[in-house]
C-alpha cells in the first residue's frame, strides 16, 4: 500500500471538512469562526497541491475530490455567509445583535437575502469548467472560488473585529451593495479574464517577477490594513493580471 498517495487527499477532505464546521457555526450566527474555518481552509487548499507536486502523486480521483471539496468551502459557505450577511444588514435590532429568523410582513425584503446563492451557482460552473479547461493549467480564466471566498469571508471580519461608522462599514452593511457584491462576483468567476496562478516552478525573479511583487503589496496591505485588506488584495490581484497580460502582454 502507498500511503504517499492518500496523503494529498487527505489534506483536501481537511479542506471539506473544514467547510461543513464552517456552515454550521454560520447558521449559529458566528460569521467570523466561518470565516476563520475558511482561512484555514485555504491554507489546506495550498498545501493539498503543493504535497501533490512535492511527493509527485497525482490522480484523476484526487483532481475532483479537491473540486468537490472546493464546491462545498469556497462555493457553498460563501453563498451561505453572504446570505447572513444579508439578512443580518437587513434584521439586526438597534444594538446590532444578530436576530433570530423571523418572517418579515413585506414579502420582498425576506426573500432578499436568497440572491446570495448566485455565488453557489456559478462557482459551480466555475469549478465544472476548470476541470475541463487546458487553459488552466498553469493560470486562471476567471476569478479563482478561493479568492471570491476570501472577499465574501471578510465582510464579517471587518464589520465586526475592525467595526466603525465610516463608509466602507456603510457599504458592507447595505443589503442591496452586498447583492450587488454577489453578482459582480458571480460575474468574474465566469468572466475569461486570465489571471495569474501562485504556482511556482522555480522560484528565480526572473521567472516570478509579477508573483513576487504580488506576494510583497499583499503582505504590506495586510500589515497596515489588517482585515479590510483582503478585498483589496483580490482587488489588485484582478488589476495586475490585466496589467501583465493586456499591457504588457505576457503570458501568466
Amino acid at each position: 500500500m502507498n500511503i504517499k498517495k492518500h496523503i494529498p487527499n487527505t489534506i483536501t477532505l481537511g479542506n471539506l471538512f473544514c467547510g461543513c464546521l464552517a456552515i454550521i457555526r454560520s447558521f449559529e450566527g458566528n460569521l467570523v469562526w466561518a470565516a476563520y474555518l475558511v482561512g484555514i481552509a485555504l491554507v489546506l487548499d495550498f498545501l493539498d497541491g503543493f504535497t501533490a507536486r512535492l511527493l509527485k502523486v497525482s490522480s484523476p480521483v484526487g483532481k475532483d475530490l479537491d473540486s468537490l471539496a472546493d464546491m462545498v468551502t469556497f462555493g457553498l459557505v460563501p453563498g451561505v455567509v453572504l446570505y447572513h450577511s444579508i439578512y443580518f444588514s437587513l434584521y439586526a435590532d438597534d444594538s446590532g445583535a444578530y436576530v433570530q429568523y423571523r418572517m418579515d410582513p413585506n414579502p420582498s425584503s425576506f426573500y432578499l437575502p436568497y440572491l446570495a446563492f448566485v455565488i453557489v451557482i456559478f462557482s459551480a460552473i466555475r469549478l465544472a469548467r476548470f476541470n475541463n479547461d487546458s487553459r488552466q493549467s498553469d493560470s486562471f480564466i476567471g476569478l479563482p472560488t478561493p479568492a471570491n471566498a476570501m472577499i465574501i469571508c471578510s465582510i464579517p471580519l471587518i464589520n465586526q473585529l475592525q467595526g466603525g461608522k465610516d463608509m466602507i462599514h456603510l457599504w458592507l452593511s447595505n443589503p442591496f451593495f452586498l447583492i450587488g457584491l454577489g453578482f459582480v462576483l458571480s460575474f468574474l468567476l465566469v468572466a475569461e479574464i486570465p489571471l495569474f496562478a501562485l504556482k511556482f516552478k522555480t522560484f528565480k525573479w526572473a521567472d516570478n517577477q509579477i508573483k513576487y511583487v504580488f506576494l510583497i503589496l499583499a503582505l504590506f496591505m495586510i500589515l497596515f490594513l489588517k482585515f479590510m485588506a483582503i478585498p483589496l488584495v483580490i482587488i489588485l490581484y484582478i488589476l495586475m493580471s490585466i496589467v501583465n497580460n493586456i499591457f504588457l502582454n505576457k503570458k501568466v
